[in-house]
């Protein structure tokens, strides 16, 4: 029994919360996407560039307020730069959407050319980032690292393998929580969520009916870029910064939203968990977790893992090309807001 506790502590430790945390980061990257095709009705390649801008900011104001001797007590003081972050980011992607988009929406010119446009705004976006901030990781967690650490945690329970659950884990998915239910609440009680919700089903009715199309598109890119900002934040916090880094996330984001059903909120967040575990579980080495389950005469000598690391990306590609190829609707059916 000892055995298989530690084998189900493993897996938690290098599987189950890792990918939870990763999911809920990807699930945040891809609403952000899904509020832009749904509503917009393009898809935005600038999203990954933004979540680089916007964490690109928050660093900096992180970095000054660290330079003054501010923090947030054990928490990271970056969550004190966040709001910062979100409004350098809005800020930008409105004066983007003014400078580009608005003119192709006055034309009326057909979504590829919407895609292309956002295309070209990725590459300024991401030559800004690295610009300013540079090409080289840059980390910017501070605080207490840990919420539960595996020493700790032996020391507990008397096993031999220990949980640790780092303090970025768990606030992203304590974030990721609150601000999902803030979004279901916006769009689904609020005057402006319902305007915008009836804007994505039937455009020409919903202009019939007064509403501002102005307004509704200047708020799906404050949405869209707050949520771009917290998504790439966490995903700093819990890994590293690195411009290149964010510009690769473009793929399991997009493969998060299309598996879900793109212009579908639920199937964003459902998307985000399924790329995610997808990730983590394929590209993990079963070798110790076999070990404690199967007796020691069959205890397997290599890694036991079916895909390296260093091509995570590549299952983001092979689920998005299958869930094309079989369901092209994704699990939930896309463009529903």
């Amino acid at each position: 029994m000892t055995d298989i506790l530690n084998a189900l502590v493993l897996f938690a430790n290098f599987v189950f919360v890792p990918g939870l945390a990763y999911g809920a980061q990807l699930a945040l990257g891809a609403l952000g996407v899904t509020l832009i095709f749904g509503i917009l009705r393009f898809s935005n390649f600038a999203h990954g560039d933004t979540m680089a801008f916007g964490t690109m900011v928050t660093i900096l104001v992180t970095w000054w307020f660290q330079s003054m001797g501010i923090s947030f007590g054990p928490l990271p003081t970056a969550l004190l730069a966040l709001p910062f972050g979100i409004l350098a980011t809005i800020g930008i992607v409105l004066i983007f959407d003014k400078s580009v988009y608005k003119f192709y929406r006055t034309q009326k010119s057909p979504p590829i050319i919407f895609v292309m446009a956002s295309v070209g705004v990725m590459f300024v976006m991401n030559g800004i980032v690295r610009f300013i901030i540079g090409p080289d990781d840059q980390r910017f967690a501070d605080g207490e690292r840990f919420i539960i650490r595996a020493r700790d945690f032996e020391d507990w329970t008397g096993l031999s393998e220990g949980l640790a659950l780092r303090t970025s884990q768990g606030l992203t998915i304590v974030i990721a929580v609150i601000v999902v239910a803030a979004l279901f609440w916006f769009l689904q009680k609020s005057r402006t969520g319902k305007a915008m919700r009836a804007y994505s089903d039937n455009e020409d009715l919903a202009l019939l009916s007064g509403i501002n199309p102005d307004r509704i598109v200047m708020v799906t890119w404050i949405l869209a870029a707050a949520l771009a900002t917290i998504a790439g934040v966490l995903y700093g916090l819990d890994k590293s910064f690195k411009p290149f880094t964010y510009f690769q996330l473009l793929l399991p984001i997009f493969a998060a939203a299309i598996v879900g059903g793109i212009g579908n909120p639920v199937g964003a967040i459902a998307g985000g968990f399924v790329i995610a575990f997808s990730e983590v579980t394929i590209t993990y080495a079963y070798k110790k977790f076999l070990t404690y389950l199967v007796p020691e005469s069959w205890a397997p000598e290599g890694l036991v893992q079916l895909l390296s690391t260093d091509y995570k990306f590549a299952v983001s590609f092979v689920i998005l090309v299958l869930v094309l190829l079989i369901r092209p609707t994704g699990i939930f059916r896309g463009k529903v807001i």
